[in-house]
């Protein structure tokens, strides 16, 4: 094995230079992969966490530039699923054997902390053994509060970019790197099982804006790390943009892996839109959880942040059942369990 894959796998480090010239090459790239899914088997098996996706909202006050669903895009057909609709979805998913929930949706003023805390309140209160994952932006450290106390335990929000003038290149004021980072330390204190990430390959990034994403991880020490390609959308500013690339991603899952043995890291639905065996490809370079999708199918083609997004058309049913066979044939097996993090 490679001398430089056997350092990062004992010191869960490597300095700026040897991490950089190691995400610009493919040349260690099998004994990479080798090494990550051997550390992830020694940590959790061969178990593959299900997440239950419910996209529950398509507005969003803001206007990232790379985003689908970004507030000037008047080509979207916005929706929003009642409460009825979202127990509906966690009903379904519980007879599947999903145990953990999670809600998705764009920063949309409609869903008040209010709205925010009933909705939690009530898929707590009907499924009280399940995890309940939050992904709806940015709020005061108050209303992150009040959302654990209300029943949610875990909360997803990528970094996107750790260093301050990219993220200004991806977003419009009066969104801030600063401020995204506040409110993952927020959660931290908190409490909660936190997410983060970022987008491989997104417009202008750097070697070296992916090192500083590495070093912010690290200080941050997530619980769960989703990072997938940048997939471009034809209603946005970066409609002209590149993908971003399936070998990059890779690589980086394998890299966090050796970085962060504990984490959850998901095969996302960008990978597998990327290249139909992305999923598996990402479960053998390190990753051990998927998100299939519970939405209802009538919306799945709503909620779009980028062009091409797979499973739209498919029952909440046959998505899981897909997702075991696809899951089985990479080496691993679909476990139904809540799937905490094992540090």
């Amino acid at each position: 094995m490679s001398e430089l894959i056997a350092m990062l796998e004992q010191q869960r480090d490597l300095p700026d230079d040897l991490l950089c010239s190691l995400l610009e090459t493919d040349r260690y790239d099998a004994a990479l992969f080798q090494a990550a899914d051997r550390v992830r088997r020694k940590r959790y098996g061969t178990d593959v966490f299900v997440r239950g996706l419910i996209e529950f909202t398509n507005y969003c006050r803001n206007d990232c530039y790379y985003c689908g669903i970004r507030r000037s895009n008047a080509h979207v057909q916005r929706y929003r699923l009642t409460p009825e609709e979202i127990l509906a979805c966690c009903t379904e998913g519980y007879a599947l054997g999903f145990r953990t929930f999670v809600l998705q949706g764009g920063e949309d003023a409609f869903f008040t902390e209010q709205r925010v805390c009933e909705m939690v309140s009530a898929i707590r209160e009907r499924f009280p053994d399940c995890a309940i994952t939050l992904s709806v932006g940015e709020w005061e450290k108050s209303s992150y509060r009040a959302f654990f106390r209300a029943g949610a335990n875990r909360y997803l929000l990528r970094h996107e970019t750790a260093d301050a003038a990219h993220y200004r290149r991806l977003h419009p004021q009066p969104l801030s790197s600063e401020n995204r980072k506040r409110c993952l330390f927020d959660l931290k204190d908190i409490g909660y099982q936190v997410g983060s990430g970022f987008m491989v390959g997104s417009p202008y990034q750097t070697t070296e804006n992916l090192c500083a994403d590495l070093r912010f991880l690290q200080e941050l020490e997530p619980d769960m790390i989703g990072i997938g390609p940048y997939l471009t959308h034809k209603d946005t500013p970066f409609r002209e943009q590149p993908n971003g690339s399936l070998a990059q991603t890779l690589r980086l899952i394998g890299i966090l892996r050796l970085l962060f043995p504990y984490a959850l890291i998901p095969a996302t639905t960008a990978l597998g839109t990327i290249h139909p065996q992305g999923r598996e490809m990402g479960l053998r370079a390190g990753a051990n959880v998927v998100m299939p999708n519970l939405s209802p199918v009538s919306v799945r083609k709503l909620y779009t942040l980028y062009e091409d997004k797979i499973c739209t058309g498919e029952e909440s049913a046959q998505c899981r059942s897909c997702l075991e066979r696809r899951v089985a044939s990479a080496g691993y097996a679909i476990v139904t369990d809540i799937g905490d993090v094992r540090r």
